[in-house]
């Protein structure tokens, strides 16, 4: 019984370290790489487009071998574009998942105190949506991303509302966001290089649901163009109560409203026919990226929005990955700031910054369908 009972207790500890040496073998053999974005909240639908992106990505690239040898693993990380919440999420990427690298985050105020920890961790972030130009402009080295900047968008918006929409009484209204702000300070400042002072500046405050006062304001000033930053869910409110009260000044706002969110926010087609954006050359057109752009299309799901920018952040991490062959940020950084990535949207570069040496934003226009279509570059 004696002899049985220290088998037993030696088959027992071998199991147990067979399981523990496996454990061990599976954390080599990935590479755990984090999406994070509003997967919560009222920009949910943003965060679902990035959750297919990164995860179609993942998988294609584990299909077809993974990196070095490794699959990819990817974290799904919800901040809720809260800043608090984007660190507390950026912390728990950096100490407990113990990721290599982050494609993230979405709203720039998420990711400008995000983007801290990792850099002070030598993390690589990418992230696919944050345009505000702090993000990159303070130098951290391990920072980067695949989308423009509000200053380049600005410009575009700007000069289509002086050149195309002739806009001579403009209102400028952001939601007090740093993107939103950002983007609508960015557009203010080239349109009034351009000779055009808007007749009102306001901020309004993202959540609220009722803008009335405001769109009476506007009504009042005999507005022509009114410029949003912001995103969908108030854009597509502020619209629906602009033409409620009758105002047909035309709407124009940026990449925040490229989501069909935007479409019921504003209560149906009717009311988005005409709104204008800017936003990047659609990625859905591009010869490099038509295989993936079918797949998710078979699958059922319209590849939107950032959906291909999130694919091409996470392609843009492997491709660090397997040309350094090395994990940290600093080695992965000046990887991709010396070597083009090929992705679904076409090959893409970057300056000393971290910034996309070149951008591609044009101008578009939302139909009576209900989608949007390229106007103009």
């Amino acid at each position: 019984m004696k002899l049985l009972t220290t088998r037993r207790t030696a088959m027992c500890l071998a199991l147990a370290s067979a399981a523990m040496w496996s454990a061990v073998a599976m954390a080599q053999a990935t590479y755990k790489v984090a999406i994070a974005g509003p997967m919560t909240g009222g920009n949910a639908s943003f965060g679902e487009q990035l959750r297919r992106g990164a995860q179609t990505a993942v998988d294609d690239i584990n299909g077809a071998g993974g990196v070095n040898g490794k699959k990819l693993e990817l974290v799904i990380a919800d901040d809720a574009c809260e800043p608090k919440q984007a660190v507390s999420v950026a912390s728990r990427l950096v100490e407990q998942d113990k990721v290599v690298a982050v494609a993230g985050h979405f709203c720039s105020s998420s990711t400008i105190p995000a983007s801290e920890a990792y850099a002070e961790a030598n993390i690589l972030m990418v992230t696919p949506g944050s345009t505000n130009p702090k993000v990159t402009d303070r130098k951290l080295p391990t920072i980067f991303r695949t989308c423009g900047r509000d200053d380049q968008q600005g410009k575009v918006a700007a000069d289509f509302i002086v050149e195309k929409l002739k806009g001579k009484k403009v209102a400028i209204i952001h939601d007090k966001d740093t993107y939103g702000k950002g983007i609508a300070d960015a557009t203010k400042s080239v349109l009034n290089q351009r000779g055009v002072k808007e007749v009102i500046y306001e901020g309004l405050t993202r959540g609220e649901k009722d803008f009335n006062a405001l769109v009476t304001k506007i009504k009042g000033a005999g507005v022509d163009v009114v410029y949003f930053g912001g995103l969908s869910a108030e854009a597509g409110t502020l619209v629906r109560q602009l033409r409620e009260q009758g105002v047909q000044a035309t709407f124009m706002s940026a990449d925040g409203i490229a989501d069909k969110a935007f479409v019921t926010s504003a209560g149906g087609n009717a009311n988005v026919k005409g709104v204008v954006m800017t936003f990047g050359d659609d990625p859905r057109s591009n010869p490099a990226g038509q295989t993936v752009v079918a797949g998710f299309r078979k699958a059922g799901f319209e590849p939107e929005g950032y959906t291909l920018y999130a694919y091409a952040t996470i392609q843009t991490i492997a491709a660090a990955l397997k040309g350094s062959k090395t994990t940290g940020g600093a080695d992965l950084a000046k990887w991709l700031k010396s070597n083009t990535v090929p992705t679904v949207m076409g090959s893409k570069s970057w300056d000393a910054n971290g910034d996309l040496k070149v951008a591609d934003y044009v101008v578009y226009e939302w139909k009576a369908d209900g989608d949007y279509a390229k106007l103009a570059r």
